[in-house]
């Protein structure tokens, strides 16, 4: 049997085997160059974080004595303690990841129907739809606060988490139907009449065939929606005055503002505001890689 494989395909399977390409490639020295200066590079970036991670851990005494620079003698969460307290941030937390997770699914999901619509629909006035998106992508988030804050007060909705869902959601979807829009305007069309001679209906063709193949592009706009809605302070500052409806990044900003913190508790403030964001991307690394490279290939 194996005589025969070997005379079948050329060649033994072993020196097959031994010839693939991209295997026993040694790498020169310009790679491990790149490579030391890449971590180079990321060492220089990792220091102001862990200047912060220093002066959390450290006793205000401490900070006086030795300085911001110097690592501290032992590890020290009074500071952090003093400022979970002092803010509620259990409750703070929760409110900045039920806002930005909801904005970040009903953003992508408006961003898919709008973008359908406008991409592979093509509803008449696509261009101009498309040009009034942009544009609302550039309006300076100052000039909309008084008519949305107006506004909230005329619905009800002013300080409640809700009103900050409905505001966001609108900003970001605008910017994912322009991508999107600008994504399925090339989807290929054989594979939508393949599924529409098969008797799928409009709806059908949107969620069984081209919502798996833009998933990807999906999945890094919902972690860009997310971080973005997490980092927001103007709108929540404006929007969210009850301690218990606050954000993170408007706690940190109304606290700091009230001169009630010492360096200390400024960096451990940091820390539990960076935290989240830092977790949030290394769970969906992957999810940022396979979204990015997937752009590269054709469908």
């Amino acid at each position: 049997m194996t005589a025969t494989l070997a005379k079948g395909t050329g060649a033994p399977p072993r020196a097959r085997r031994s010839g693939a390409p991209g295997r026993g490639r040694r790498r020169g020295p310009s790679a491990y160059a790149v490579l030391v200066a890449l971590t180079a590079f990321a060492g220089v970036m990792l220091i102001p974080f862990v200047v912060v991670l220093f002066n959390a851990l450290k006793t205000p005494q401490e900070y006086s004595a030795k300085g911001p620079l110097a690592p501290p003698d032992g590890f020290n969460l009074d500071a952090v303690r003093a400022f979970w307290e002092r803010v509620e941030f259990g409750q703070v937390l929760l409110n900045s990841v039920f806002i930005s997770g909801s904005v970040a699914v009903l953003a992508v999901l408006l961003s898919v129907l709008n973008a359908y619509a406008l991409g592979i629909g093509r509803i008449k006035g696509r261009m101009w739809v498309l040009v009034l998106l942009l544009m609302a992508n550039t309006v300076p988030q100052e000039a909309l606060v008084y008519p949305l804050y107006h506004l909230s007060k005329q619905v009800g909705l002013y300080d409640t988490r809700i009103s900050v869902i409905i505001v966001f959601t609108v900003i970001q979807s605008a910017f994912g139907t322009y991508l999107l829009a600008s994504v399925l305007s090339a989807f290929p069309r054989p594979l939508l009449e393949a599924a529409r001679i098969d008797g799928a209906g409009r709806w059908q063709v949107l969620w069984r065939v081209v919502v798996p193949v833009v998933r990807p592009t999906l999945s890094v706009l919902m972690v860009f929606f997310f971080v973005w809605t997490w980092n927001e302070f103007l709108i929540p500052m404006v929007f969210l005055i009850s301690n218990e409806n606050q954000t993170v990044s408007v706690a940190l900003g109304v606290l700091q503002g009230q001169r009630l913190m010492d360096a200390t508790m400024s960096s451990a403030a940091s820390l539990l505001g960076l935290l989240p964001t830092v977790l949030f991307f290394l769970i969906f690394q992957r999810t940022l890689s396979r979204g990015l490279t997937a752009g590269a290939i054709k469908y």
